[in-house]
């Protein structure tokens, strides 16, 4: 198993390439199944959750071919998909590869948009609990389907066809909105979806979907409005810049100190964000080719932050931020709202020396003048690169265990922080 070696103690500077956002381009690559003609996606992350869904779909008989770069594009360019379901062989999606990767329970949407009907395992095996996909089914009831759920499995069915109807979300939810926007542009009537998620991953689902002759109206807003059509077509869509990578890589180099420019960043779809590290004593200013992150040598300040729904503060930053934190001069609160145990990697800042307590879903943070390398695991995705925040300003070496959770969803994480100066290295093997 792979393992990352960071030296702390180096400045960062020069240029870092953005990604395409990781949480667009899963569900894109999901609302081809639509259509029986190709769609062609630009700009897709090179990540472990894109290879793994990739197969996922596959199972579906949806081919997926890796296209050569395109005249002109850029040198940091993300990769080409051309993906084409013309025939879907399967509307089963079973829990061995559910289970692999929660957002591929999304399917549910197209296959009973296109086909009528799906047999589709819940994530983990449960229906509600950490991360409930109650919401995603209750849309699916609003637009007609029918549904049981037998032996851990979805089984839904609409004889004639999706319906168009009213859904109200009770609470913002990224995942059920995504599957109700999929299977609403092919049911039959209108639809409307009030509450929904306005995440900018949101919005590229939508404008992809249009280019694909859905109509949608409202987008990027808490209501949408959907009229079904009864065919869509293929389309050519470029993914999101990763505005999560955008602000992860700000915090490290608010963190190590230095001057860095975020080649391709998006600073619109991130204002709630770089108020933020502003207050926190960070420069960030955008220019022609993104966005710049400078820290002088005055420190970092502590803010209080409550992650929120776009466009409030993400809760997939939250991790990344209290490893920022744990080096400012003074005392910072840090509110987790919208997942449970998501304060798991406090235990491995500790081990830095960071002074970290938890009460509830509230962390409160008492900086410190030092932090130092040590042995550390990472505990999920978002969680591992707020430890590389942390091993980037300790002395002397960490040792970060179990990156694969890096690889789903940061790619060449250590080739781009190596590129702009820091001491990391990958080892592979045991």
């Amino acid at each position: 198993m792979d393992r990352i070696r960071i030296r702390g103690g180096n400045k960062l500077n020069g240029v870092i390439n953005i990604s395409g956002a990781k949480n667009a381009a899963l569900p894109l690559m999901i609302i081809p199944m639509l259509t029986a003609d190709t769609v062609t996606l630009h700009n897709v992350p090179r990540l472990a959750d894109v290879r793994q869904l990739q197969r996922i779909l596959q199972n579906h008989g949806v081919d997926i071919m890796t296209a050569g770069k395109r005249a002109g594009a850029a040198e940091n360019a993300g990769e080409t998909l051309k993906i084409s379901a013309k025939s879907i062989v399967d509307t089963t999606a079973p829990y061995e590869l559910v289970s692999k990767m929660r957002a591929s329970f999304w399917v549910l949407g197209p296959l009973m948009g296109r086909m009528g009907e799906a047999k589709v395992s819940l994530p983990g095996g449960c229906a509600i609990g950490t991360r409930p996909v109650d919401l995603l089914l209750l849309a699916m009831e609003k637009l007609g389907a029918e549904m049981v759920i037998e032996q851990g499995y979805v089984i839904a069915k609409a004889k004639k066809g999706l319906k168009g109807g009213h859904i109200f979300f009770p609470k913002v939810s990224v995942g059920a909105t995504h599957v109700a926007l999929m299977a609403a542009v092919l049911a039959h009537g209108d639809t409307t979806i009030e509450n929904a998620a306005t995440e900018p991953e949101i919005t590229d689902v939508a404008e992809c979907l249009v280019k694909m002759g859905a109509k949608i109206e409202g987008i990027g807003t808490r209501n949408l409005n959907i009229t079904g059509v009864t065919s869509l077509h293929g389309a050519e869509h470029t993914v999101v810049a990763d505005r999560i990578e955008t602000g992860t890589y700000a915090m490290l180099a608010g963190m190590a100190g230095g001057d860095v420019t975020l080649r391709g960043a998006r600073a619109d779809t991130l204002a709630d964000v770089i108020l933020t590290l502003q207050r926190a004593g960070l420069e960030i200013t955008t220019n022609n080719e993104g966005m710049r992150v400078k820290r002088n040598g005055s420190g970092i300040l502590p803010v209080d932050v409550t992650t929120d729904p776009y466009p409030g503060f993400p809760t997939d930053l939250q991790a990344q931020f209290m490893g920022l934190m744990t080096m400012a001069k003074g005392k910072s609160h840090i509110r987790e709202t919208i997942f449970e145990n998501r304060f798991m990697h406090v235990q491995e800042l500790a081990r830095f020396g960071a002074d970290i307590r938890v009460n509830g879903n509230m962390a409160e943070v008492h900086g410190v003048q030092k932090l130092t390398g040590a042995d550390v695991m990472a505990t999920d995705l978002r969680a591992s690169v707020s430890l590389v925040i942390a091993a980037l300003a300790a002395e002397g070496e960490t040792m970060l265990h179990r990156v694969y959770h890096l690889d789903r969803g940061f790619e060449d994480l250590e080739g781009k922080l190596s590129a702009v100066g820091a001491d990391v290295t990958r080892i592979s093997g045991a």
